[in-house]
């Protein structure tokens, strides 16, 4: 008899194994928010009131707290992305998708770093928010380039790299609380494509 090979479901957690998950996120979101994606885990734990080995089979690493954290925000970013896919202005839709990420980035200290490292990484725990940002905004991009408005040669590597930078230097500077807008319009204004390149070239009669 032929032997299945579908995969076994994840089994279930306890309720308590549960209660302590959810507790852990908790923490970590707060602490998160408040110090930094480089907060004390010992702390985190602490406050869940579990210990230290507890949040370490729940989560094996930092990046995989970041993750389950981001989990929330990456809901909303792609449910972002399918609506601006609808939008009637292509390349604005792009950058205002962008700008989304740079807020949630922004929501933790350092997780536009993070983000950024995780990009070449396939390894990290934080591929799994990545993957699906990069898929979802390289629908955005091909839409605004199919219509004429952003450039050909603009890869969406190159724009979620940018943005990051942009969330990051938005998070070393803020006594300026309006730079990631400003940065955010010199973006569009690199993205657009030069009408003089969508014109039809016109040789001389010879």
């Amino acid at each position: 008899m032929a032997m299945s090979t579908a995969p076994t479901p994840a089994r279930p957690m306890r309720a308590d194994a549960r209660r302590n998950y959810d507790r852990l996120l908790s923490e970590a979101r707060t602490s998160f928010a408040a110090q930094g994606t480089d907060a004390s885990l010992e702390d985190i734990a602490r406050r869940a009131g579990v210990g230290i080995g507890t949040l370490y089979r729940h989560f094996p690493n930092r990046q995989a707290l970041m993750n389950a954290v981001f989990q929330e925000a990456l809901t909303a970013l792609l449910a972002r992305s399918r609506e601006l896919a609808r939008a009637d202005r292509p390349c604005t839709a792009l950058v205002d998708w962008l700008g989304a990420i740079v807020t949630h980035a922004g929501e933790y200290r350092g997780l536009a770093q993070a983000l950024m490292s995780a990009s070449g990484d396939e390894t990290s725990a934080l591929t799994s928010c990545h993957v699906p940002l990069r898929q979802a905004g390289a629908q955005l991009l091909t839409r605004a380039q199919s219509s004429g408005s952003v450039r050909e040669d603009v890869s969406i590597d190159d724009l979620l790299q940018l943005t990051n930078a942009i969330a990051l230097a938005a998070e070393q500077t803020p006594a300026d609380p309006a730079l990631a807008d400003r940065l955010l319009r010199l973006t569009l204004r690199g993205l657009k494509a030069d009408p003089a390149d969508r014109a039809p070239s016109s040789q001389p009669a010879g």
